[in-house]
């Protein structure tokens, strides 16, 4: 009896590779670690561009039944970048699976504020900025973090002292203005007209206006710079 159990050991234990293994023997139970470290790369990866330090902190999600993946993918939900967001992550294969995780990331630069009260129509000179450093992801959309992109640009709204400054209340000094009086252009093959009118919209170099002419005509062209319109012929 004892040689034919040690027989049937044997015999089982030369069968057992040919039996399929359970779900969870097989593919394992994805480690958390790793998809730690896949998260903090990809927003390291997404914050490169913000002019500034990134620094990322994830919650190690709690893993039930995921099971191993050998291709992972990382998506944001939402495309903003936030101070606080959850980051999803996707198994492609071999099992699809989807989780969200919590992450925590910070982008430390400067940006620029207001050194005097400013008026509407001011040209903004290296002089009127003062850099601070903070946080990029907890300030408003659109704050100046490079003053290359604010000096000589025209101040559109009342501004107090220590005002954070924004894209959104400069304007380029080569746009128009609506309501302002401008030159029309109109080129064809051969010849160049001139004439006179008002904008009707507001218009950056290289963006399309409306503007009625002298002789009541509404057209449409290219704002040049901050006195021309080039008519489309």
């Amino acid at each position: 009896m004892r040689n034919l159990n040690l027989l049937a050991t044997l015999l089982f234990a030369a069968l057992l590779p040919l039996f399929p293994a359970s779900v969870s023997a097989q593919a394992g139970v994805q480690d958390p670690s790793v998809l730690v470290s896949e998260v903090e790369s990809f927003l390291l990866s997404q914050a490169a561009a913000l002019p500034g330090a990134a620094e990322v902190v994830v919650t190690p999600p709690r893993i039930t039944r995921q099971a191993s993946c050998e291709h992972l993918d990382v998506f944001l939900p939402n495309p903003q970048l936030r101070s606080r967001m959850n980051v999803g992550v996707r198994c492609l294969s071999p099992q699809p699976w989807t989780l969200f995780v919590q992450a925590s990331l910070s982008v430390n630069g400067y940006y620029y504020v207001t050194n005097r009260r400013m008026e509407p129509g001011e040209a903004v000179s290296m002089d009127d900025l003062v850099a601070r450093e903070g946080d990029l992801l907890r300030l408003p959309r659109g704050v100046v973090t490079d003053p290359a992109l604010a000096v000589g640009y025209i101040v559109t709204q009342r501004m107090t002292e220590g005002t954070t400054l924004r894209a959104s209340a400069l304007r380029d000094p080569d746009s128009i203005v609506k309501g302002q009086p401008v030159r029309t252009e109109a080129r064809g093959v051969g010849f160049v007209a001139t004439g006179e009118g008002v904008a009707l919209e507001d218009g950056a170099p290289g963006a399309m206006i409306q503007v009625r002419t002298s002789s009541g005509q509404t057209v449409t062209g290219t704002v040049i710079n901050n006195t021309t319109v080039r008519i489309l012929m």
